[in-house]
């Protein structure tokens, strides 16, 4: 019986060239191909690409899917919007890794369960989680701690996924906004499987984000000169929109002195204490 894996990208910020068409299409002469899109459906194992290579050269966001229970999804985010130090303390073991390549900052969340039921319609999981990107790169860390929190739910399944020192490793820091998950973060947890336990337990060391007259941003946007603004307006109608959102986030999270992302005064769990809470939540 063949195996059936599919693999899809997208390019965000730049289409490509005719010549990096030919370039991808070589890869799988079956892929479709566009100028920013690259789909295949693999059932001969023949696949001949590197993802991480054709995410460092030509693509913005991946997602891959196979029958035995693997799912992966990559985010390629300029270096300058997110960097390397930001993500560090939410990568673990394979599972959520990033890397810099040239200006651009990649991100790598996998998932594996081979007892999983099948992900279906893969061809609408990218468009699903397309808002993780800028969400990202304008600072909102949700993505990131969500696929630290799917991967140490893997223990749950497997008691072999981790080492016995795992159980005293401290989670990250948690994001505000863990009960109120946009769209694209919640088809992200739903692809790598997230525990809802798991995540409701999490959630509860994690603050509701400032909202109307009392967030920060509002007046942050309020005391830009009318100049940028109407400059920015202007890119976004011109169809820049979403680079637009990413760099005006970005410079509102760098400007603000206590940004939203880093709270010290929330005591951190051990992995073994969120995972013995989520244990007593659904018993109870």
């Amino acid at each position: 019986m063949s195996e059936y894996q599919y693999y899809e990208f997208v390019a965000i910020d730049r289409p490509l060239t005719d010549d990096e068409r030919a370039e991808v299409h070589s890869i799988s002469p079956d892929a479709r191909v566009t100028s920013t899109t690259f789909a295949d459906d693999d059932t001969s194992g023949e696949f001949g690409g590197d993802p991480a290579l054709m995410m460092e050269r030509y693509y913005d966001a991946h997602v891959y899917v196979a029958d035995w229970g693997a799912a992966q999804v990559m985010l390629r985010i300029p270096g300058k919007l997110l960097g390397i130090d930001a993500v560090e303390p939410y990568l673990l073991d394979e599972r959520v890794e990033a890397w810099v390549a040239g200006e651009h900052l990649i991100l790598d969340f996998r998932s594996e369960d081979e007892d999983a039921d099948p992900i279906e319609a893969p061809d609408r999981l990218l468009p699903a989680m397309a808002g993780l990107r800028a969400e990202l790169a304008s600072g909102d860390l949700r993505p990131l701690y969500l696929a630290w929190l799917a991967a140490i739910g893997a223990w749950e399944r497997d008691e072999d996924a981790f080492d016995e020192e795992m159980e005293d490793e401290q989670e990250p820091p948690v994001p505000p906004g863990m009960a109120s998950l946009t769209p694209a973060q919640r088809a992200l947890a739903d692809f790598l499987r997230l525990d809802a336990d798991l995540l409701a337990t999490a959630a509860t060391a994690s603050p509701e984000p400032p909202s109307g007259r009392d967030d920060p941003l509002t007046a942050w946007l309020e005391g830009l000169p009318e100049q940028d603004k109407n400059a920015l307006l202007l890119r976004a109608v011109r169809g820049d929109a979403d680079r637009v959102r990413m760099e005006v986030l970005h410079r509102f999270r760098e400007g603000t002195p206590l940004r939203a992302d880093a709270r010290q005064d929330v005591p951190r769990r051990t992995v073994a204490q969120l995972l013995d809470a989520t244990a007593a939540r659904r018993s109870g």
